[in-house]
């Protein structure tokens, strides 16, 4: 298996970090400057570009053995949602939640859990990095999302897959906008290390890790990484869901594309 330079991985990692850091320290004027929005927009186009040059679009992310499972594997972000239909379904162990696959499909799905435990899985030990600057290694076992696009029959004029998630992570957003979601394009939608993942270090997924559901697309920073999937959907353009960018934070100034 190959995988990027781990010093490469870590300088993303870290920009991300600084990045976020300068955010925080209230750059507004900065972020909202229009040539500089254009060059960051280039240079992430850059990013995606060269990486698709350099690495075989099949190339995997490193894994890792049982022994470098990390002994405290950090829940980020959202721990446990608080929408009411979310916790009526924790009560209930998941029994009535079933998987939405739709949008640009021919055949839209609705999997329970049992549903996708059934479909073609992948086990992976890989190792999480978060754009706060941490890392850490886990295993995760779900259904290979590939299987689960070939199964539903993507539609020509799809583009991306879009994940709409049960987390709220901003309550003073109206509607769909204050709710968690994420976006990939096809390429990473079907690469072998993409899955939705049911179990974590050989265990059902903890509701803090995103029960009962949890995207992992392992060649992205954590914040792609979307937890508690409600639906997927397959659209052309994601211009019109929530911001428009893509994800709930790419709407606030990340990037889209957070290749590592």
């Amino acid at each position: 298996m190959t995988a990027p330079p781990p010093h490469r991985r870590s300088l993303l990692t870290g920009l991300g970090a600084s990045l976020l850091g300068l955010t925080l320290a209230g750059c507004d004027q900065l972020n909202r400057n229009p040539a500089v929005k254009a060059g960051l927009a280039r240079a992430e186009g850059l990013t995606q570009a060269a990486q698709r040059l350099i690495l075989n679009r099949s190339a995997l992310a490193r894994e890792f053995e049982s022994k470098d499972i990390s002994p405290d594997f950090r829940a980020n972000g959202t721990r446990r949602p608080g929408e009411p239909a979310y916790q009526a379904m924790v009560e209930t162990g998941f029994a009535d939640w079933r998987l939405q696959i739709d949008g640009l499909v021919e055949r839209p799905l609705a999997l329970s859990l049992a549903d996708l435990r059934a479909r073609p899985a992948r086990t992976q030990i890989t190792r999480h990095d978060c754009v706060e600057g941490w890392s850490s290694i886990g295993q995760w076992t779900g259904a290979r999302l590939s299987a689960l696009l070939d199964e539903a029959g993507l539609k020509q004029e799809a583009r991306y897959i879009v994940f709409h998630c049960a987390d709220r992570l901003d309550p003073n957003a109206a509607g769909d906008r204050g709710l968690y979601y994420e976006s990939i394009d096809l390429v990473d939608a079907f690469h072998e290390q993409t899955i939705l993942a049911y179990e974590m270090n050989g265990q059902t997924l903890p509701v803090a890790h995103g029960a009962p559901l949890r995207l992992r697309v392992e060649r992205q920073l954590g914040y792609k990484h979307a937890k508690y999937v409600m639906r997927v959907e397959a659209v052309e353009s994601f211009a019109q869901i929530a911001g428009g960018q893509g994800g709930f934070w790419e709407d606030r100034g990340y990037e889209w594309y957070a290749g590592i």
